[in-house]
């Protein structure tokens, strides 16, 4: 489900009543972590992390308008959604947040490739969220990116 919100206080302020607390602790833990260079703005229609063009003038492969994307915060129909795309990049930090999400949490790893979701608000392990948010720098992101974009 992709927000209209121009703004991250627009997002938030058009979440379920229920969402609104987690939403506002998860974003809490991904800006007290975000490596320097990583831009918080609306993406996608959700709360994004990016590194903008002014960092990365080629901006996103997609569409080299938008800058490139990182992570993001979304509210789901049926979950939150935090998206990192660092963890589909690297194989060492997917290992790593494997092993350590059981530490965190009592519900199962319900994740996809860049997805991670939160079913049981409650469970949502924010100190680990920022822990993974701070892992990569913007210039990791970059080369990872750039490997991964021109094998496509």
């Amino acid at each position: 489900m992709q927000s209209k919100a121009k703004t991250v206080k627009d997002y938030i302020a058009e979440l379920p009543a229920d969402r609104v607390e987690a939403i506002k602790k998860l974003r809490a833990a991904v800006r007290k972590n975000l490596p320097k260079g990583f831009k918080e703005e609306m993406n996608y229609g959700m709360i994004g992390y990016v590194v903008p063009h002014s960092v990365y003038p080629d901006g996103y492969h997609c569409d080299p308008k938008l800058p490139l994307p990182f992570a993001g915060i979304a509210s789901q129909k049926n979950f939150i959604a935090f998206y990192h795309m660092g963890v589909s990049a690297d194989p060492v930090l997917l290992k790593w947040f494997t092993n350590e999400y059981p530490k965190h949490s009592k519900q199962k790893l319900d994740m996809g490739k860049s997805c991670i979701r939160f079913k049981k608000l409650d469970q949502i392990p924010y100190e680990l969220i920022g822990e993974l948010i701070s892992k990569m720098s913007v210039k990791d992101w970059i080369k990872f990116y750039e490997k991964y974009s021109k094998k496509s």
